[in-house]
C-alpha cells in the first residue's frame, strides 16, 4: 500500500520532502505533481524502476524517459549540450518543456533510448518538485503519469491513490495540478524540432505561440 503525503504546493514541508527523498533513495516509486500533470519518478540508479514504470504505463523500451533536474548545470552533466543549445535551454527553463538530448556518459545505458542514446530532460516550474530535488541532491528519473486507455495524464492525487495505491510506494498530494503535457523539443539532431505541442509555448522554437 502506498504512503500518502499531503504537501503544500508553494511551501512544501521540509520533513515530508526529507521522507519522500528517503523513500526514493530506497528504491520507491513515487507519484508526484509537476507544472504539467502528475508524474511517476524514482532513483536514477535503481535498475528495477524502469520495468515498474513500463508495466504501469504499458510502454516498451523505445519510450523516452525524462530526467527531471534542478538547474542547467545538472542538465549539462547528464546530456551533451553545445553553446547554442545551452542558450535555448536557459531561455526556456524552468517551464513545461521536455528536451530530447544526447545522453552523457554519466547516465546508465538502460535509461537511454536504445537506438538513439537520447533522453528527455526538463526543469519544471514547480516549487514542490524543486524542493524534492534539492533534498534528493540529484535528478529524478521520471515519466508522465498517463495510464493505458486514458487520453490525458492524471492530475488528481485522490484518483491516483485509488488507481495506483498498490503499484507505487508514495503519492505526494499537493492538490490537483494543471492538465496537459509538456511541450517536447528535440535538440539532438541539430536545431530545435517541436515533436509535441503542450503547455510550453512554442514561439521560442520558431513556431507560432499557442
Amino acid at each position: 500500500m502506498a504512503q500518502f503525503f499531503s504537501v503544500h504546493p508553494e511551501y512544501p514541508q521540509p520533513r515530508l520532502m526529507k521522507q519522500a527523498a528517503e523513500i526514493i533513495r530506497a528504491g520507491g516509486l513515487v507519484a508526484y505533481p509537476t507544472d504539467s500533470a502528475y508524474a511517476l519518478g524514482g532513483h536514477l540508479g535503481d535498475s528495477s524502476l524502469l520495468d515498474r514504470i513500463r508495466r504501469i504505463r504499458q510502454v516498451d523500451d523505445r519510450h523516452h524517459f525524462t530526467l527531471v533536474c534542478r538547474d542547467l548545470s545538472e542538465i549539462a552533466t547528464y546530456a551533451r549540450v553545445d553553446n547554442a543549445q545551452y542558450r535555448l535551454l536557459k531561455a526556456a527553463t524552468p517551464g513545461s518543456y521536455t528536451f530530447i538530448l544526447e545522453g552523457s556518459r554519466e547516465l546508465p545505458r538502460r535509461v537511454l533510448h536504445p537506438k538513439r542514446k537520447t533522453i528527455g530532460l526538463r526543469i519544471p516550474d514547480h516549487r514542490l518538485v524543486l524542493a524534492l530535488l534539492a533534498e534528493l541532491d540529484e535528478p529524478l528519473l521520471s515519466s508522465t503519469l498517463i495510464l493505458p486507455g486514458d487520453e490525458e495524464p492524471m492530475t488528481d492525487p485522490q484518483e491516483i491513490r485509488d488507481r495506483l495505491e498498490k503499484r507505487v510506494d508514495l503519492v505526494i498530494d499537493a492538490g490537483p495540478c494543471g492538465a496537459g503535457m509538456t511541450t517536447v523539443v528535440n535538440l539532438a539532431d541539430g536545431g530545435a524540432e517541436v515533436l509535441r505541442v503542450g503547455k510550453g509555448p512554442v514561439a521560442p522554437f520558431g513556431m507560432a505561440g499557442d
